[in-house]
């Protein structure tokens, strides 16, 4: 960890995996430029900082045409799928909802624990994964991190 600690992103856990494979698409031209300021931060590999894993509204929702007051109003069912999607990433990868994590030890987590392939299951009914840009960012993210160890917090 160069540098220490010295900020603080608050994410809701399927967004971890969409900054993978983000490439510039979004809901809004707002959206995406400030989405891409989160996954260049992500991406950064000089910085490391604290990341709130939440089920819910996040820095990056915060730019959507589609955040209601305390919901997603992208359609009728949008909320609760989203929701469910945070909820799996969650599980998978064995994290407490509302806690925070090195982004460093998030990453190399998410390269052990989610192939490609799991996105099938986290990221179901995501209207974005038919394009595949998750899974390969996904793939890179694992390659990078193969044979790395993963250590527990504590």
């Amino acid at each position: 960890m160069r540098g220490g600690i010295s900020m603080m992103m608050v994410l809701r856990a399927h967004h971890l995996l969409c900054a993978q494979g983000f490439q510039g698409m979004g809901y809004s031209s707002g959206f995406v430029k400030e989405f891409s300021k989160i996954v260049e931060k992500i991406r950064d590999e000089e910085q490391d900082f604290s990341i709130q894993v939440i089920a819910g509204l996040d820095d990056a929702c915060q730019y959507c045409p589609n955040k209601g007051e305390d919901k997603c109003l992208a359609d009728e069912a949008s909320n609760e799928q989203v929701l469910i999607m945070d909820l799996r990433v969650i599980s998978h990868l064995g994290l407490i909802e509302g806690a925070s994590y090195p982004k460093s030890y998030l990453l190399r987590l998410i390269a052990k624990e989610i192939s490609p392939d799991d996105l099938d299951y986290l990221c179901r009914n995501c209207s974005w994964l038919k394009f595949g840009v998750c899974k390969e960012g996904i793939a890179r993210l694992r390659e990078k991190y193969a044979g790395e160890y993963v250590s527990n917090l504590e």
